[in-house]
């Protein structure tokens, strides 16, 4: 087995970004909340532990406190911000409030040598890291030393190097920290002498052992969505089980041009693989006629497609088990560590479990990854580029791109203008560039003057962002030729569209969705 780290999460909105670093690193790591016994921490057998931070005051009556016997494992233990803090305070020392916060980049002065700092940063320097804390530790427990220091922060670095304790009043795992992504290695593998050898192809072998282990001589039926999680899955299962799988796309009128084409293309001709295919467009019309607000719509897509898929899951004999595509993330959103179950979670994922009465087990082979080890793994198994490197694309499709009633008109519009705006982001070879772009048909009207007349059509909003894992994300930074160009073939070509604006709003980190 793989070297693993454990992370126990007291509430950041970065905790997801510390095991996106350690995995970078070829480590294999998973987030716990912060109150998991200590027999399941026992049972995980982590190599290291790390402390995330988190939004609370170790003085709160009711803040996350962390078991003392996490420091008697003897393994070592890195307390990242309140994680920090909270390790002080267990083992002795003090933290008191600061009237000099430090929130965003800061400096820290290099005070002693460290494995840590390893190759990275020498005594004597100053190195750039991002500080998000009010409270500050103010005496060290005892065997800790002083490594670095910043002006807001006496205490920014702190080390037991006999017991392999370390603390860091800054967040390595965000960008803003430069050499953050090296401290953390140092962390895994200097310190903790992890080998750094989880791979996808390790992974691989090891999803289709576990899939085989769990389904025995059991049925799957996997939904299709026509995205790329549940593609992977589909390609995963059947490489594991073969004929055993059956897989079901329910067409739900929603898509973008010509991606229900590109599902049979991919699955009956690539794959070989058993593939029901049910145009269900105009039923999900008809439920979502008239309906405008965008959660109504959710809600009315989900009930419909799993009353949809259950109907034919029955017509083909049904199955013991049912496949989706849960992701990491959509597991860590489901169950918010600090302050209850979160009201984010995907309404597509049935994180938490099936209705009773499907009477099927799930299988969820990707409930380990992130985003960009999804496609890594489908690169790995084989799958065409294209597919694997598909801009996410959410579950209620074209409903959520389409503020207010949905009508056939402006799918049509929307589908069309959506085409072209991809075409010209393939052509200009940055696809690849951007994590998700899509076209949102405003619920707005404008008066233009297209040749001798006037138009009263629809405002059309373009949007593009790059990310490495879905969880914060920036604006593109476009051309203004790029975005003339598709301006002007959009409004030429697009009957309904009269104007085009580009959203330049960045997605800050712990956001998941780009809707």
């Amino acid at each position: 087995m793989a070297d693993r780290i454990l992370i126990l999460d007291f509430g950041s909105q970065v905790t997801q970004l510390i095991a996106r670093r350690v995995r970078e690193n070829g480590v294999y790591s998973e987030i716990r909340p912060y109150n998991t016994s200590d027999a399941d921490i026992a049972a995980f057998n982590p190599k290291a532990i790390i402390l995330s931070g988190g939004p609370a005051s170790v003085h709160e009556e009711f803040s996350p406190k962390v078991s003392p016997k996490v420091f008697a494992m003897g393994i070592p233990v890195l307390g990242i911000c309140y994680g920090e803090q909270l390790m002080c305070q267990t083992l002795g020392g003090k933290v008191e409030s600061s009237d000099h916060r430090e929130f965003g980049r800061a400096m820290v002065q290099v005070s002693d040598e460290s494995p840590l700092f390893e190759g990275l940063w020498r005594k004597g320097e100053d190195r750039q890291v991002w500080m998000s804390h009010g409270d500050r530790v103010v005496s060290l427990p005892a065997g800790f030393k002083v490594i670095a220091k910043s002006e807001g922060a006496p205490f920014a670095a702190i080390a037991d190097e006999k017991k392999r304790f370390y603390g860091v009043q800054f967040h390595p795992e965000v960008v803003h920290t430069p050499e953050g992504g090296g401290l953390l290695k140092n962390f895994t593998h200097r310190i903790a002498g992890c080998k750094g050898d989880w791979t996808m192809s390790a992974f691989r072998t090891q999803a289709i052992a576990r899939v085989r282990q769990q389904v025995g001589n059991g049925r799957v039926i996997c939904g299709l969505s026509g995205g790329v999680d549940s593609s992977v899955v589909a390609a995963l299962l059947h490489e594991a089980i073969k004929d055993k799988l059956t897989c079901i796309f329910i067409d739900t009128g929603l898509l973008r041009e010509g991606e229900p084409a590109q599902v049979d293309k991919l699955f009956k001709e690539h794959f070989h693989i058993p593939l029901v295919h049910v145009d269900a467009s105009m039923v999900f019309m008809q439920r979502l006629h008239g309906v405008k607000d965008p959660e109504q719509k959710r809600k009315i897509i989900g009930e419909t497609f799993i009353e949809l898929f259950e109907q034919e899951a029955n017509a083909v004999g049904g199955a013991d088990f049912l496949a989706q595509g849960t992701l990491y993330p959509d597991v860590i959103e489901s169950v918010s560590v600090v302050g209850g179950p979160s009201v984010t979670i995907k309404s597509h994922h049935n994180v938490g479990g099936l209705p009773a009465r499907m009477k099927m087990k799930l299988v969820e082979p990707l409930r380990e990854l992130f985003k960009d080890e999804v496609r890594a793994l489908g690169k790995e198994l084989g799958m065409p580029a294209d597919m694997v490197g598909r801009h996410p694309f959410p579950g209620p499709g074209l409903a959520i791109r389409i503020p207010g009633e949905i009508t056939m008109e402006k799918l049509a519009i929307l589908r069309k203008a959506d085409l072209i705006y991809i075409e010209e982001i393939r052509k200009a070879n940055l696809y690849n560039e951007i994590w998700q772009a899509f076209a949102v048909l405003l619920p707005v009207r404008t008066v233009g003057v297209m040749g001798d007349s006037r138009s009263y059509d629809y405002v059309l909003a373009l949007r593009a962002v790059t990310s490495t894992d879905g969880m914060t994300a920036d604006y593109y930074h476009f051309s203004h030729e790029f975005l003339s160009r598709v301006s002007s073939r959009i409004t030429n070509e697009v009957r309904g569209v009269n104007r085009i604006v580009y959203d330049i709003t960045s997605k800050p980190p712990g956001t998941i969705e780009w809707e």
